[in-house]
């Protein structure tokens, strides 16, 4: 009795909870450190080799997708715990009254860990609005919450290194903010749609929700990654897939002619090309390491990333709903430049 009491306290239930946690990260280094193990058995299972081309596409898919969802998961549960600090009415709550610039890297820095891919975070960027923040501090979030995510940084650290991820990091906040600074000191408020200008007209207050303990941050964590890896898991699965395609059967030659360095051309047609997609980081990222080890330039594919996830076609079909049609092309330039800017940097310094 006195045991089935200790283990049902809030005590019992922290203590159970820190060690699947530990039991969890144990399994998650192991398998991870397995991935090219597994990967050339379930080749050598089917007999095939990786001098041929279908032998080279499988490989690539049966290293990769256990790695992107290993990372995904892992992250993703993190930030599910982090977020239990960054509630929409904490949010909101932040950066209401900021004044500009500083509201802006505030918002753009937050974005960082709201992981919402750019048609989920028009809500809570209509939900700013409403709740008395500057329009291009919502901007600033708006831009940065999908393309500056804790899964595109984790896949990105995971697949090229902390350096490209640091950069990507670095250069994406920086389009945000100098994105949202430049909405901002456009004064375009008269450019959203009637129904959010009164919304915003009756700054409503929120509440500050508060007093989660760990137990609940560690529920929340693992709500996270049923959430948004049941979600994400057949973009992951689809991207893989191409990537595999692409670095089994697409001559190295053709990818760097069309994407390649030289072709300064390439990082504005990928930014076309990205645009009318609509995928998120995790279902991306194996697309972006495939064509990179196929010989294209890495700013150019970074940029063809960024465009899918920052400037889809749905977002923009979602946001017409709160902008007029002048608002949403000034906004769509403004991140279009920075990304491609971003892209030709990338090429010039790595």
């Amino acid at each position: 009795m006195n045991t089935l009491s200790l283990d049902s306290s809030p005590r019992g239930r922290l203590a159970r909870w820190l060690l699947a946690i530990v039991i969890a990260t144990s399994a998650w280094l192991f398998a991870y450190s397995q991935l090219t193990t597994f990967a050339d058995w379930l080749l050598n299972a089917l007999t095939l080799s990786r001098q041929t081309a279908v032998g080279e596409a499988l490989h690539f898919f049966f290293y990769d997708t256990p790695k992107v969802l290993l990372l995904l998961t892992g992250i993703v549960f993190v930030m599910g715990i982090v977020q239990t600090f960054f509630s929409p009415e904490r949010t909101r709550a932040l950066l209401s009254g900021k004044r500009q610039g500083i509201g802006n890297v505030l918002a753009a820095t937050l974005g960082i860990v709201t992981p919402f891919c750019s048609c989920s975070a028009v809500p809570l960027f209509i939900g700013f609005l409403s709740a008395g923040v500057p329009l291009g501090v919502t901007f600033s979030f708006l831009i940065s919450a999908p393309m500056v995510n804790e899964v595109a940084l984790a896949l990105l650290f995971g697949m090229f290194g902390w350096k490209v991820a640091a950069l990507y990091l670095g250069l994406g906040l920086l389009v945000a903010i100098v994105g949202g600074l430049v909405i901002g000191k456009m004064h375009m408020e008269r450019h959203l749609e009637d129904w959010v200008q009164k919304i915003q007209a009756g700054q409503a207050s929120h509440p500050v929700r508060d007093g989660i303990g760990w137990v609940g941050r560690f529920e929340a964590g693992t709500a996270h990654v049923r959430e948004i890896v049941g979600k994400v898991w057949p973009y992951i699965l689809a991207g893989i897939a191409l990537g595999a395609g692409i670095h089994g059967y697409v001559p190295e030659d053709f990818m760097a002619s069309i994407m390649g360095r030289d072709a300064w051309w390439a990082v504005p047609v990928a930014v076309l090309l990205g645009v009318p997609m609509y995928t998120n980081a995790a279902g991306v990222i194996p697309v972006v390491e495939a064509l990179i080890g196929k010989g294209a330039a890495l700013g150019t594919v970074l940029a063809f990333m960024m465009s899918v996830i920052a400037l889809s076609a749905p977002e923009m079909i979602i946001l017409r709903k709160a902008l007029k049609p002048r608002l949403i092309a000034t906004f769509v330039g403004i991140v279009a430049a920075g990304i491609l800017l971003v892209g030709y940097l990338f090429n010039l310094v790595l």
